[in-house]
């Protein structure tokens, strides 16, 4: 029988590491539009450039404190049916300052959430998947909860193990962690981007189409020369290798 390797298994954290890795990526989100704002703009723009306009209710997991939402234009309606999920306390609670007309809620993407089957039309995830050790698990959640008939799956994902994205990593958020907290930055991203783009893509595709693909900042289809990928997806009307409905 062959072992599946989701979910994957990450090293123990004693709680003091728990703690900064908790604050490091709260001060990200703030650093990150201010020091490096090209990357940010693509990563927030793809989904709403690619995001129907008959869009009512959107699911956004990993909402972090809420960067995306600037980048959007929303009516009351559509405010009033925004979910963000985040599963980080700090981050969710900063969240909910930033923007009391949006729900915000504190779960887990990988587990069951309470919405019905088809109730999203918009689910966003932007550098999410890959920090999800149970990968599997949050894309069969999110075809749940995506409509079937017009609804889209929005993803960012970055070119991690790509030649530029280490480059980068050295210059930005590495230098910024072990400066600020006096450790190894591999306490904190071995952690964290623990998929890459080969495995996100192969765990899609059992749920998703691709229905576009777009590499930043070069419009070739290499990850070593690129940072991020923005995703466009629709939902299969039946997951693959599962049988039909009666």
């Amino acid at each position: 029988m062959i072992q599946s390797k989701w979910p994957k298994t990450l090293p123990p954290l004693t709680p003091e590491e728990v703690e900064i890795n908790n604050e490091f990526m709260r001060y990200w989100h703030e650093v990150l539009p201010q020091k490096y704002s090209v990357a940010d703009k693509f990563c927030h723009r793809y989904p709403v450039r690619h995001s129907p306009s008959s869009v009512v209710r959107t699911l956004e997991v990993g909402a972090g404190i809420g960067e995306h939402l600037a980048y959007e234009t929303l009516t009351t309606e559509q405010q009033k049916n925004y979910v963000a999920l985040e599963t980080r306390q700090n981050m969710a609670e900063q969240m909910r300052r930033r923007f009391p007309r949006i729900r915000t809620l504190l779960g887990d993407c990988q587990k069951r959430l309470e919405f019905p089957d088809g109730y999203f039309d918009r689910i966003i995830a932007i550098n999410i998947l890959e920090h999800l050790p149970n990968l599997p698990a949050a894309l069969r959640e999110m075809h749940r909860l995506c409509d079937k008939e017009a609804g889209t799956f929005l993803a960012v994902i970055p070119c991690e193990g790509g030649f530029a994205y280490g480059l980068a990593r050295e210059i930005s958020a590495k230098r910024i962690f072990e400066k600020r907290f006096k450790r190894p930055y591999s306490v904190f991203i071995d952690q964290e981007h623990i998929n890459v783009p080969e495995e996100i893509l192969a765990e899609l595709d059992p749920f998703f189409e691709v229905a576009d693909r777009t590499f930043f900042p070069i419009p070739l289809p290499f990850e070593f020369c690129n940072l991020f990928i923005g995703l466009t997806l629709r939902p299969r009307r039946q997951i693959k290798g599962t049988s039909p409905v009666c």
